[in-house]
């Protein structure tokens, strides 16, 4: 195999590999829901075994605004902006992250629209058919406030509602915001002043309609990120599921001790997050719902047993906000880092998570990310020297040995599988590696595609400036700049590639590679096409000086 045809074969499969993640993107394509609120059949949970969540928890019709709701209170922090009324939390804007077909408003997560319908949801099922609250009826504000301020200078914010059961036993729930925190601490302290023993099992949900498609896909630029239900244990790890397989592969109902449940977005993620320790049962379900078919993911536990005069409490994180690598990592939660898929392959996204790392390191010191791509690139390029060294040295004793495989190619005429054994003899005697050339095109593969995936993920890069004409890393060049600069460069480069030797139907493939590569990076996301672009004048630069070094004149035939 020798340079040219492992370069093509190397371009074909990263050109295929492009094209069925695009492919995926749109079998994947989910239906438009359905714009009318549809009533569920599913009755509010009021009798049921200890861990017992119906298989369709009941939906209350959305109201025309989650304010609009007699129990509700808004809730407003410098980060989220969030509506609940104790069982729900029925809006949530991120304020510092603007949508990206308007950039007045901020990106909604949590939503009532019956076309974008997204709540979080908790209630109680108590055993016996004793009474409980569920997450439609029963909390009501603990104060008289309906509205809530984090204060200049206070680091918490508490959000108080209560239940008060008939038989002695209340549940007194508190969602606890944090400053400069996406994760909602919702902590439910259980007391029972009755005569009788209590006991009752928590739920935890997240409930939609499938997500409406990303308006101009491939053409805009936008690149495909996973959409559905994650999930973390300890004994199976991170697992997933996309809105599209839900009935086709079964309902989940998988025992865990800790761990998390989640559905997944571009560049956005909401969870549940239990105590480290708590038994629970995660499960999925798809009732319907508010907007159609809702897609549930929920974690079922733990049971409470609460004796007369006695009290017990438990709590979960309710993270509402942005795949930022740094605030996950801060929850200290295991497995919850996966929450940014930079891919399904183990390989991929631990190299996805390294580039990252090297990524917000150079971030740090030059506070551009444009800027740290091309950093990146140097770091890349830097550690690869020794590799082109011998892909360069392994080029120039090929092509010194052309004449003479010139000469075999001429004696044994049509008789292809002579001429290539004759030519294998003849790199074993001239103790030369045809392979040599191919380990720095082998290892650019994953990290282009690691790459790719990094740069779709990583919310860090949204909206994030270069200079000039590019104001969005994770967006296409608007004016088509680098990608008419990378097809000048890769014409360059194919101008200092030596051709002797070369099959005519291969040089004639090789001259279309540049306006391949510039007809596809042109929808590409600009902070991908720069790292190419950089990546290529260095490799340009680099051919010309090895060129130089190994670029004595091959021997007459």
């Amino acid at each position: 195999m020798n340079q040219t045809r492992l370069f093509l074969l190397f371009a074909w499969l990263m050109v295929a590999s492009l094209l069925w993640m695009e492919w995926a993107r749109e079998k994947a394509a989910p239906p438009v829901a359905p714009t009318a609120a549809v009533a569920t059949t599913g009755a509010v949970p009021t009798a049921a075994a200890p861990g017992a969540v119906p298989t369709a928890p009941g939906q209350a019709p959305a109201a025309a605004s989650a304010a609009a709701s007699p129990s509700a209170v808004t809730v407003h922090t410098d980060v989220l902006d969030a509506v609940l009324d104790g069982g729900q939390m029925l809006q949530a804007d991120l304020p510092a992250y603007p949508n990206l077909d308007a950039d007045a408003r901020p990106v909604r997560l949590f939503s009532t629209d019956p076309q974008h319908y997204f709540v979080a949801q908790s209630g109680w099922v108590a055993a016996g058919g004793a009474p409980s609250p569920t997450h439609l009826a029963g909390f009501v504000p603990a104060g008289p406030a309906r509205s809530y301020q984090l204060a200049q200078g206070a680091s918490t914010l508490e959000v108080p509602f209560v239940w008060q059961g008939p038989n002695g036993v209340s549940v007194r729930r508190t969602y606890v915001f944090a400053r400069g925190s996406y994760a909602v601490q919702v902590r439910d302290v259980v007391a029972n002043t009755g005569a009788a023993p209590w006991q009752g099992t928590v739920y935890r949900q997240l409930s939609r309609v499938m997500p409406p498609e990303p308006k101009g896909g491939f053409m805009s630029g936008q690149v495909f990120a996973f959409q559905g239900a994650a999930w973390y244990s300890p004994q199976d790890k991170y697992e997933k599921r996309a809105y599209k397989d839900f009935e086709d592969d079964g309902a989940l109902s998988k025992k865990v001790q800790g761990g998390w449940v989640a559905l997944l977005q571009h560049h956005f993620f909401t969870a549940w997050i239990p105590q480290r320790g708590d038994s629970s049962t995660f499960e999925t379900a798809t009732p319907r719902g508010v907007g159609g078919t809702n897609y549930v993911i929920r974690s079922v536990g733990p049971t409470l047993a609460v004796a007369p005069g006695q009290q017990a409490s438990t709590q979960a994180s309710l993270w509402v906000g942005p795949k930022s690598v740094e605030q996950i990592a801060a929850q200290n939660v295991q497995g919850l880092e996966r929450a940014v898929d930079f891919s399904s392959y183990s390989l991929f996204a631990t190299l996805a998570g390294w580039l990252y790392a090297i990524l917000a390191w150079l971030h740090g010191f030059i506070g551009n990310w444009g800027w740290s791509i091309i950093g990146l690139v140097v770091i890349i390029k830097t550690l690869m020297i020794p590799l082109a060294n011998v892909q360069y040295r392994s080029m120039a004793k090929m092509r010194r040995l052309q004449p003479k495989v010139a000469q075999l190619k001429e004696r044994h005429g049509e008789d292809r599988q002579q001429f290539q054994m004759a030519m294998m003899e003849l790199y074993r005697k001239e103790k030369v590696n045809p392979m040599g050339g191919c380990l720095p095109l082998l290892v650019q593969m994953p990290i282009f595609l690691a790459l790719y995936w990094m740069l779709s993920e990583s919310v860090e890069l949204r909206h994030a400036p270069w200079m000039g004409w590019i104001h969005d890393l994770t967006a296409r060049d608007p004016y088509f700049v680098l990608p008419a600069i990378n097809v000048a460069v890769m014409w360059l480069t194919q101008k200092l590639t030596p051709t002797t030797g070369m099959d005519p139907m291969q040089a004639k493939m090789m001259q279309f590679m540049p306006i391949v590569f510039g007809v596809m990076f042109a929808f590409f996301p600009s902070g991908l096409v720069l790292y190419w672009v950089t990546n290529g004048l260095l490799t340009l630069a680099q051919q010309w000086y090895f060129l130089r070094k190994y670029g004595d004149a091959p021997k007459k035939a």
